[in-house]
């Protein structure tokens, strides 16, 4: 199957309807150069707070409270574009009221068929920490969809082996990276941390990113990296790799998912981390000796 993951330019959209708008047309776009899956950037549903007027947009708990209204009105818009496209999309994040005044950092997955499933970040980042309002998820999951498992890691969260490894151990052969980075350093721990996951459990990750300038967001504020999918290095797949990538202004990268060819590349690895793993788990290697 087809990935397009998006290399977003974040706007100030007018109102929800130009939102909605301006998510059809791009998804379209994706849908009509073949993908059966897209994956939109972490933080996409901040962009909407620049609806609520400056006193809103220029302060971030205002505008987590802002964005709330229009929760329904997300649920039902990538409803309707999975559904009117036969595409599943994983819409980046809202960042959802969970109890009155604490949020979570929602990854929401709608499917064709019109499930609506989703997954939150685990691990904070110290912005996020700061705010004192977002809280972290505490649930790991996986999403069967086509037959193929598929894992979701928020930004940081791809930083982390362990999580992503029981992902991969719970079926996964897919990891999507909804991110969002306002420094060269913090997509760069992104991409390392996508590209480790690749490597350790041989699996295709897919992140998506957010792009340009919202001077007006205290959390949308500067965006850096490059959307791209990765595969692990090794026989078969881009020695690097990177399977795709943007370049320039361009939104969706593309790429073809063999899940079969990924399987059937272990026998014939050059390493396989996947496979290894157990080896570090020996009680042996529990603990560091001091020696000398």
């Amino acid at each position: 199957m087809k990935i397009a993951v998006a290399k977003y330019p974040i706007q100030a959209p007018a109102d929800f309807t130009a939102f909605a708008e301006r998510l059809t047309q791009l998804l379209g776009q994706a849908r009509e150069a073949g993908a059966r899956i897209a994956v939109l950037p972490e933080y996409l549903s901040l962009e909407l707070a620049a609806s609520l007027g400056a006193p809103v947009f220029a302060d971030l708990p205002a505008s987590l409270a802002g964005i709330q209204r229009y929760r329904q009105a997300w649920l039902e818009l990538f409803t309707g574009l999975a559904a009117g496209l036969d595409m599943h999309i994983a819409a980046g994040s809202f960042l959802l009221e969970h109890v009155p005044g604490r949020y979570r950092n929602r990854c929401d997955w709608f499917t064709p068929d019109g499930r609506a499933l989703w997954q939150d970040k685990l691990q904070l980042t110290g912005f996020e920490k700061k705010t004192g309002v977002i809280d972290a998820g505490d649930t790991l999951k996986v999403f069967d969809i086509d037959g193929l498992r598929v894992g979701v890691a928020i930004c940081y969260d791809s930083e982390f082996p362990l999580p992503v490894r029981a992902q991969y151990e719970a079926g996964a052969r897919l990891l999507v990276v909804p991110s969002c980075t306002d420094t060269a350093a913090g997509a760069t721990r992104v991409r390392v941390g996508c590209l480790a996951r690749a490597l350790e459990n041989r699996l295709f990750v897919a992140q998506s990113v957010t792009a340009g300038l919202a001077a007006w967001s205290p959390a949308l504020d500067v965006n850096t990296g490059e959307a791209a999918v990765f595969a692990p290095m090794d026989v078969g797949f881009p020695d690097d790799g990177v399977v795709a990538q943007t370049q320039g202004g361009q939104v969706w990268a593309l790429a073809e998912l063999d899940i079969a060819a990924l399987d059937g590349s272990r026998a014939r690895a050059q390493v396989a981390n996947d496979r290894d793993w157990p080896a570090q788990c020996r009680p042996a290697l529990a603990q560091a000796q001091l020696s000398g």
